[in-house]
Order: structure tokens, then sequence, then C-alpha cells
């Protein structure tokens, strides 16, 4: 039985790799340490928090002294770091916690698995020769593109948001352990992730949450902002075969291939939601009229787009969802998530 430590796993991208990689993986124990901050919710993990494989640890992976107790009792042979400090908004109100937890924290933890796996640089301890921290990262920390152009794992990194920058920052730091210590890492960077279990203050929850409402929807600017999606089960399944898969040292761009401006996106959610829960106010006849445009985010990047060529060419890896197919699937757990009722079963 191999047991890993696997970060912030509470939160959204987590709390949906920990039930599919226990399902997949019978001898593997996972230890999740969360400090359960606004963004994570051990309600995500109701189906395996009875699972002799998992443990629930609540702690900060800034706190030296504990991580490196639950490296002794649990013997821990590797790391999958998803905790972060994630919502862009909130790193322009209040940066600082994002370099504490991204940057304090990331170093925290490889710096003890340093000390646990190695007796010395490029020296594995007995064992631990196959021990590896996987980080990851985002596609923010490229910066933003022009209307053509995709980043790719040699695009140089020019963030604009702190909390961008933070995430740099750490990626730098495994980066760093790597060259100098010679430590088994990998990084990850992910485009836009969507899908079930994400907190309520992101784009899509927060369109179909408003809709639901009967509230205004808020869509910053001019809605031409572009991301490219990922559901978030894909995104997984790229981490799964990354950690077991990928050569070491080595960024892996994991993204869907799915661009789509944010006007896209709400209009398709309002199309999906006029057919699954039509709109109940008669004065309106689709969520479409709930729309509106407010004043855009400080140094909001314009463009985001990840060629996936290397994961796909290199690890076989390939996006089974499209974003036409993996908006319907969130859009309906979300329904099932706030509770509404006489939900249509017609669809498209």
């Amino acid at each position: 039985m191999k047991t890993i430590l696997v970060t912030g796993c509470a939160g959204f991208i987590g709390s949906n790799f920990v039930p599919y990689f226990l399902e997949k993986y019978p001898d593997y124990t996972i230890i999740n340490l969360d400090l359960l901050t606004y963004a994570g919710n051990l309600d995500n993990l109701k189906e395996v928090e009875k699972d002799g494989r998992y443990a629930f640890v609540k702690g900060d992976i800034c706190d030296r002294a504990l991580v490196e107790k639950l490296f002794a009792k649990y013997d821990v042979r590797g790391v999958i770091h998803f905790a972060a400090e994630s919502h862009v908004d909130n790193s322009i109100k209040n940066p600082a916690v994002f370099i504490e937890t991204n940057i304090k924290g990331t170093f925290t933890l490889i710096d003890v698995a340093y000390k646990y796996w190695m007796a010395g640089p490029f020296v594995c301890k007995d064992g631990y020769e196959t021990c590896r921290f996987h980080h990851i990262s985002t596609d923010e920390v490229y910066g933003t593109l022009g209307e053509e152009g995709f980043f790719t794992e040699n695009t140089p990194y020019a963030p604009n948001s702190p909390y961008s920058a933070s995430k740099a920052g750490s990626d730098m730091i495994v980066r760093s352990y790597h060259h100098t210590y010679g430590m088994n890492t990998v990084v990850t960077n992910c485009s836009n992730n969507y899908g079930p279990k994400q907190h309520d203050e992101k784009l899509i929850p927060t369109i179909i949450r408003k809709a639901l409402a009967g509230e205004q929807i808020p869509i910053y600017g001019d809605g031409e902002n572009i991301r490219d999606w990922l559901y978030v089960l894909d995104h997984c399944k790229g981490i799964d075969l990354v950690y077991h898969k990928g050569d070491s040292g080595e960024v892996y761009n994991i993204g869907g291939r799915n661009e789509r401006t944010n006007n896209y996106i709400v209009h398709k959610i309002c199309e999906i939601l006029d057919k699954l829960h039509p709109i109940e106010k008669l004065s309106l006849k689709s969520y479409n009229e709930l729309i509106s445009f407010v004043e855009d985010r400080a140094g909001h990047d314009r463009r985001y787009a990840i060629d996936a060529t290397k994961i796909e060419n290199e690890l076989g890896w390939k996006a089974d969802e499209n974003f036409e197919s993996g908006i319907v699937k969130t859009v309906e757990w979300y329904l099932k998530k706030y509770s509404v009722k006489d939900l249509k079963k017609e669809r498209n």
C-alpha cells in the first residue's frame, strides 16, 4: 500500500480527483491535508469519508511541524499538491494571503519532502527512489495571449495578477528543487476548469446561481475575454497520467482545446437552463434577459489558450468532454445542488 499526501482536496479539483483516484488504484492510501478555508468543503468528499484508504487532516501547508509529522506518521511516498488560493479578485484585494499560501506553503511541502526522501542532493534514501512531488499550477502564469497562438511549456512566464504571480513563484520553487537537489518533480499547468463541486464564486456557478435566483448575471467588461475550458474529470485523468508516467523535471500543459468567450458561456448556460428549468418570472422569456455587463476586473487578461500537444503525444492523454457536453453535465449537477425542483428531463 502506497501513501501519498494530497493537499487541498476539500476544494474543487481535489475533491473530484480523490474519488477518481481511490476507485482506480486500490493499492493507494490518500492523506488529505486541507485548512478548510472558505473554498474548502468536506461535503465534497462524502463519497470517500468512510473509505479506509482515505484520511483527512485539517491543517495548514505552511505549518512545517505538522507536515513533518504527517510524513513520519504515514511514511508519505508521494505528494500531489492542489492547495492554493486561486480566486483572482481576492488576490487583487488581499495579495498577502496568496504569497503566504501559494509560495511559502509550496516551499514548506517540497522542502519537507526533500529532507524526508533524500539523503542529500541527487541521493535518494534507500526505498525512496520513486517518490514524486507533483505540483498543480495554472495557465495564468504565462500571462495573456493575442488573438492567435497558444501557451506551450516553453512560453515565458508573464503573470499579470497577484494570484498568477504567486503561482509562478511556486512553480519556480519546484523547478529549483529538481535542478538543485535532483528531486523527482513534475508540474502541470491547466486551463480553466469547470464541472461539479466548484466554489460558488467562480464564473460558471455564479451564472447558474444568479440565473436561478432571478438576479442580474454579472459579466465583466464586454464579455469577450476568452478562456480554454477543461472539464474537471479530464483534468484529473491528466494529473493521474503525469504523476505516474511523466518524466521527472518536466512540465505538462493540460488544456481542453475548448476556447470560448464569456459571452458564449453565459448564453449557452442560459440556453440550457431555458430547457431544463424554464424561467418562472412571467415578465421574462429567457434567462438571457438577466445578463448584465459590469466594470471590468483590474488587469483582466484577454485570452488564455493551451497547446496540449506534449501530454497528448507523450502520455496519450486526450479530453473526453468537449465544452458542449461537459457544460450540460455541469448545469445538471448545480441544479441538484441548488435544490431546484421540477427539472425537465427533455434536452437536445
